[in-house]
């Protein structure tokens, strides 16, 4: 909580005091309304319609950047305080909620898409987003307004209010309860929830959902969710809830074990996707928009899921085909070609499954072709071993930071590169934006290794119909220490 001694709060409250001073500089105007809202409004006398017509855009999102301050926190007890005081909206509304180390957030998006195609209003919370805040939270693949979303950060405030500084919520609740009250304004028929991360005391997993979903289980996050299959499967299983359907596809017989014993337990009923479903209709007679038998085998899950609520919500065949085929979701083995006649696959794969099921669908796919690797990862995910799945398939590599503190250094991973493939050109470079003019002659580029590194590269390459705005760093998350303090976006 920032003092009212603070000296910026002090020059601030001065500003406030003169009318004229304020009404002829609106960023001035702006500051002070972020300041009001990052003291949840203690420390003014200012009111709250005052604030809302004092905000910009800008200073919501500065207000989401601040509350990076409270780190991260695993539990439900905040969340579920911050949904009771926004109304319980979550006791209104239905979701799918949706696990899985990989994989979920294009099954989401595939489920999304079916249920619009049956003509339902649906709502959709995904992390984390590439390039805009707003792609977190949207309804019928509409992300949530600029307007909007300042309107929410307006509204949170006096509910914060009723924290003490230590229980304070963190940016994931915080924006966690604004998504439900944006679905419920917008009427949403349904709701496709996914995960944050884990699931077990995960802020999403404050919904009794109508089906639960684990797309996986895999290795990530091994320093949250456990070192083992057992222990991640058993973070996942943490959403099944007490006579709610699950859908898995998951492979390891460890992992699925402890999904079987949970569900049972629960008495709730389970369904298993397999390969094998991949040859049955509609799958057998549809092409998919995003290439990869791993997102063949997400559209199995999305439809499993579609079938097992076919009693609450009634979706024919047609729409089930339909949705899949108009399915997109940027960024997962997205294939671009640019005006030159360039070629650029981009894929968030961030951890060695994500590396496997790239590794397969350039196998698959390009078998001829050889490309050359940008690649980028973070420090907390096994980068020797994707670097060793990688790293031998690619004619050249270049290695960039990741837009992130937590990025491994392009050295790190060019030593990790050399060892796996000896005969490979490798070249460090200090960003993806130093390293782009060097790929002009290259006919087919591939891009990998973080969500955080696509996001960029589509702000690069002009791909997003967002306006880059410097969000991007929304997605930067620590549950051991306070992030270091917060750079104020760019202002438009």
């Amino acid at each position: 909580m920032i003092s009212f001694n603070h000296p910026l709060v002090l020059k601030l409250h001065l500003l406030k005091q003169s009318k004229i001073h304020l009404q002829g500089f609106p960023a001035s105007r702006s500051l002070f309304a972020h300041f009001c809202l990052l003291s949840n409004l203690r420390h003014s006398t200012i009111g709250y319609h005052e604030i809302v017509e004092l905000m910009m855009y800008t200073d919501a999102i500065q207000f989401l950047y601040d509350l990076r301050w409270f780190g991260t926190k695993f539990g439900l007890d905040n969340t579920f305080k911050l949904a009771a005081l926004a109304g319980n909206l979550h006791r209104r509304l239905r979701f799918i909620h949706v696990a899985g180390t990989n994989g979920k957030g294009s099954t989401c998006a595939m489920l999304q898409s079916i249920y619009r195609a049956a003509g339902l209003r649906v709502g959709l919370f995904t992390s984390p987003h590439l390039v805009a805040f707003g792609e977190r939270i949207q309804v019928n693949r509409q992300p949530i307004s600029e307007t909007e979303i300042v309107r929410l950060v307006v509204e949170m405030q006096p509910l914060l209010k009723e924290f003490p500084a230590e229980q304070h919520p963190t940016f994931f609740e915080v924006v966690t309860v604004m998504a439900l009250r944006h679905f419920a304004a917008q009427k949403c028929d349904v709701v496709i929830w996914e995960t944050g991360l884990g699931g077990r005391l995960d802020a999403t997993n404050i919904v009794t959902p109508l089906a639960s979903v684990i797309t996986n289980v895999q290795y990530d996050h091994q320093n949250w969710l456990g070192e083992t299959l057992e222990t991640i499967a058993s973070e996942k299983a943490g959403i099944i809830k007490p006579e709610v359907s699950v859908v898995t596809a998951a492979e390891a017989p460890e992992a699925l074990k402890v999904i079987e014993e949970t569900a049972r337990k629960k008495n709730a009923p389970l369904g298993i996707v397999t390969l094998s479903q991949l040859k049955r209709p509609p799958l057998d007679g549809i092409q998919l928009p995003r290439l990869g038998q791993h997102q063949r085998l997400n559209a199995a899950v999305a439809v499993a899921t579609v079938r097992a609520l076919a009693s609450q919500i009634a979706v024919d065949d047609e729409a089930i085909r339909t949705g899949l085929c108009r399915c997109q979701w940027p960024g997962r083995l997205q294939l671009v070609t640019r005006p030159s006649g360039q070629r650029v696959l981009l894929d968030g794969a961030h951890n060695v499954a994500g590396a496997e099921s790239l590794a397969t669908a350039l196998k698959q796919y390009f078998p001829e072709v050889g490309f050359t690797l940008v690649l980028g990862i973070l420090s907390d995910k096994d980068w020797p071993g994707m670097c060793g799945i990688l790293a031998p398939l690619s004619a050249r590599i270049m290695l960039v930071p990741v837009p992130s503190e937590r990025s491994a250094t392009p050295q790190e991973l060019g030593d990790a590169c050399r060892r796996a493939n000896p005969a490979v050109r490798v070249a460090e470079y200090s960003s993806l934006g130093e390293a782009w003019p060097d790929t002009a002659q290259d006919e087919f580029v591939v891009i990998a290794g973080s969500l955080y590194l696509i996001g960029e590269a589509m702000e690069l390459l002009q791909l997003s119909a967002a306006r880059p705005n410097g969000e991007r760093g929304l997605n930067e998350w620590d549950g051991t220490r306070q992030p270091a303090e917060p750079t104020l976006p760019a202002t438009r």
